[in-house]
């Protein structure tokens, strides 16, 4: 059984590794250059239950924990004049709830625990034709070609494979503009100091400006905005975005003013939460590429527990894949409905006008209750934690 998977991201590297444990050989076929070819983004926070659980399945949990920074848990919602709406402290050293880790160390994590040629790197997957036989003939750009029995899509929001399956439309639901200050305790020890070792959210109207720290010292500022018809060339000037925040405490708009990068703007699309595709023997979909989700809490978790189930599936029925698939998809559609679902009407509260109440109403616990776990992005998830 030849297992291809189309994108080397969290979820197609879990998959790769949950299989190699089990004497299944698969290939990664990765349209990076290299593990170092791009920025992999901010942190993320991996859930006991979906996102830990599946490196526990990896047999990688004791080297996600000496990894993992539980102080990045720590976050702050304020309003545009600074005052404090929301302050979340964890247990200090406690790894008993979702600890931060950055994504370019878990992916390193994941690509460290597979055999050196377990990951073809420079394979951007152009077309996937089904051969008679069964099984699939894959071209990638440039000309080079593969063969496999099993084809699992892990490649994302704009996937390839995701075609052969379903045609699911994608909508825009915002616009995240992203930037960098590096070394920030030398540079800017006051933005330090208002972030702190972990996350946090400034939340005005229709509009989130928001920080988080990560391990190599520097912080991640987003902007997240209402989903709009202008060029995303608009938000690559500072200026533009400083009169976005006209108005706010200058002690919070520095986290613009203060950034080494220009602004890397983007549109934040999703998929209907109710997306399900008739099964096709030997071929399937995992993470962003199967549920692509309004980036609020979820992604990168979810993405690692399909590759854990789906793994599962296949160890425990080998000869026959496209039962193991076919049970992997039914249990799949039924656990991210609810999630996705979740993600939207989250999404809508994020970057509705009265935002700041609905997020201290959210955050607020019942008497009986903890408070919810909150966030760790830059604004509403790019790759999906918390919420």
């Amino acid at each position: 059984m030849r297992i291809a998977i189309a994108g080397g991201g969290l979820g197609g590297l879990t998959l790769a590794r949950i299989l190699h444990l089990h004497g299944i050989d698969t290939v990664v076929y990765e349209r990076e250059a290299s593990r170092s070819a791009r920025s992999q983004g901010g942190s993320l926070d991996l859930h006991p239950e979906s996102g830990q659980r599946a490196l526990a399945d990896a047999g990688l949990a004791g080297r996600f924990r000496s990894e993992a920074r539980p102080e990045g848990e720590e976050h702050r919602i304020l309003d545009p004049a600074g005052r404090t709406l929301v302050h979340h402290k964890p247990a200090p050293g406690s790894l008993s709830g979702r600890p931060e880790i950055d994504r370019s160390a878990l992916r390193d994590l994941l690509l460290d625990s597979l055999p050196a040629d377990a990951v073809a790197w420079q394979r951007r997957l152009v077309t996937a034709t089904p051969r008679p036989d069964g099984g699939f003939g894959l071209t990638f750009d440039g000309g080079q070609s593969a063969d496999c029995d099993v084809l699992v899509g892990a490649d994302g929001a704009r996937s390839v494979v995701r075609s052969l399956l379903t045609d699911a439309p994608l909508s825009a639901v915002a616009t995240l503009v992203e930037l960098t200050i590096s070394d920030v305790d030398r540079r800017h020890p006051d933005l330090a100091d208002l972030v702190g070792p972990g996350n946090l959210w400034c939340i005005g109207v229709s509009q989130i400006l928001a920080a988080q720290r990560l391990g190599d010292g520097s912080l991640r500022v987003g902007i997240s905005l209402r989903a709009d018809d202008h060029h995303l060339d608009t938000y690559r000037s500072k200026r533009v975005l400083l009169d976005l925040f006209d108005g706010w405490d200058p002690s919070l708009t520095a986290l613009i003013e203060g950034a080494d990068s220009p602004p890397i703007p983007r549109r934040i699309e999703a998929m209907p939460s109710d997306t399900r595709w008739a099964h096709r023997p030997g071929i399937t979909l995992i993470g962003d590429a199967a549920h692509l989700m309004p980036p609020v809490g979820e992604g990168a978790n979810q993405a690692m527990l399909d590759a854990a189930e789906l793994a599962a599936e296949l160890v425990g029925n080998p000869a026959d894949p496209d039962s193991a698939i076919r049970t992997y998809e039914k249990a799949m559609f039924s656990r991210i409905h609810p999630i996705a679902e979740m993600s939207t009407r989250v999404q809508a509260m994020m970057l509705s006008p009265g935002a700041a109440d609905d997020i201290v109403r959210f955050f607020t616990p019942r008497p009986t209750e903890p408070a919810p776990a909150v966030g760790s992005a830059p604004g509403p998830r790019t790759s999906g934690e918390r919420l």
